[in-house]
């Protein structure tokens, strides 16, 4: 096989096991944030805070035992727009909560027969295509414009770097104390421990973060046809995913698409042999409203901030890239502002 069919294959896999993980143990930030903020239960904000820490560790250990270089990653930005950057984090982080689930649980979701997350992917990707190359893009490049910084570093050992650190203990000793601090805030916890779904999802999709960088890394790895280093991201590649079902004669599949493939499949068949199968629609104009309106925040917002609640969140904080953290406390602001007073639309 070429090393183009092995990511194919390698993200078809992963994504097997993130739709299958994510069906049967409901892991996502959104239900992780509205179960302990609103309901007094952090076992599933647990479950991501445990695969931040996972994915951190196994990332930089994958450094270490191959060849992969993690500094040609999207997120690992020279600049950064000091107004985009947040903004579309907040912006995604208010529709996943209209949307009651970010793009990847979207992706479950339908795998499972809900036609409601199947109105939130469209709307999703169609609003990205718009920002990063439609109409909106000349108002997202001009504001980019005007707001891009450069910054000091372009991730959180490189800071440390400028204050004469050497950078291979910054790089430990960013990636030990914030995977070690987050495992402990997780692990901390009898209730998250004796919830058996939640702990392995946590271990698991950290795990496939760390197997995107090396599928895409090191299997995908030659010089005549190189393959872009990626990872688990849902904004652009659901975008990818549409216009491939679309033009698929004209186009390459991307490990990408075939990682959003491999989701909805993995969770249709958990789905079915879990019993758990059942086709779902609106209830209400309102409800319909508030998906669309979802699923079209976190397009814009996902383009805007460079990623998604799992982009970012998982495997953009792999990397501890700059922009990654300010993407992350933009998503949580939104999500709260949604969470504790969320508009009616």
């Amino acid at each position: 096989m070429s090393n183009t069919e092995l990511v194919l294959l390698g993200g078809g896999l992963i994504g097997l096991l993130m739709g299958g993980v994510g069906q049967r143990t409901g892991f996502c930030l959104m239900r992780g944030l509205q179960h302990a903020w609103v309901q007094g239960d952090g076992r599933k904000l647990r479950a991501f805070a445990l695969a931040m820490a996972v994915a951190l560790l196994a990332s930089q250990l994958l450094t270490l035992v191959t060849d992969l270089s993690l500094d040609r990653a999207l997120y690992l930005q020279p600049s950064m727009s000091w107004l985009l950057v947040p903004l579309g984090g907040a912006l995604f982080g208010y529709g996943m909560v209209l949307a009651n689930g970010c793009g990847a649980r979207s992706l479950v979701l339908l795998g499972q027969g809900n036609l409601r997350s199947f109105v939130v992917l469209l709307c999703l990707g169609i609003a990205a295509y718009m920002t990063m190359s439609g109409v909106l893009a000349p108002i997202r490049l001009w504001l980019e414009g005007i707001s891009t910084v450069r910054l000091p570093a372009r991730s959180l050992p490189g800071m440390l770097t400028q204050a004469n650190v050497d950078p291979k203990l910054a790089l430990w000793l960013c990636t030990a104390v914030l995977s070690g601090l987050l495992a402990f805030w997780a692990l901390r916890n009898k209730a998250f421990l004796a919830s058996r779904p939640d702990l392995t999802s946590g271990v698991v999709m950290g795990l496939l973060v760390a197997a995107g960088w090396w599928v895409t890394g090191v299997l995908g790895d030659d010089f005549f046809t190189p393959v872009r280093l990626a990872s688990l991201t849902f904004i652009a590649p659901i975008g990818d995913s549409v216009q491939y079902l679309m033009i698929a004669t004209g186009m390459a599949p991307t490990f990408s698409i075939a990682v959003v493939g491999g989701v909805i499949v993995g969770s249709f068949v958990m789905a079915l042999l879990g019993g758990r199968f059942q086709w779902e629609t609106f209830s209400s104009p309102q409800h319909m409203q508030r998906s669309v309106s979802g699923g079209i925040l976190m397009g814009v917002g996902g383009v805007l901030s460079l990623g998604c609640s799992i982009g970012q969140g998982l495997t953009g904080f792999s990397t501890l890239a700059l922009t990654s953290f300010v993407a992350i406390g933009g998503i949580l602001l939104g999500a709260w502002i949604g969470l504790k007073s969320p508009l009616k639309v």
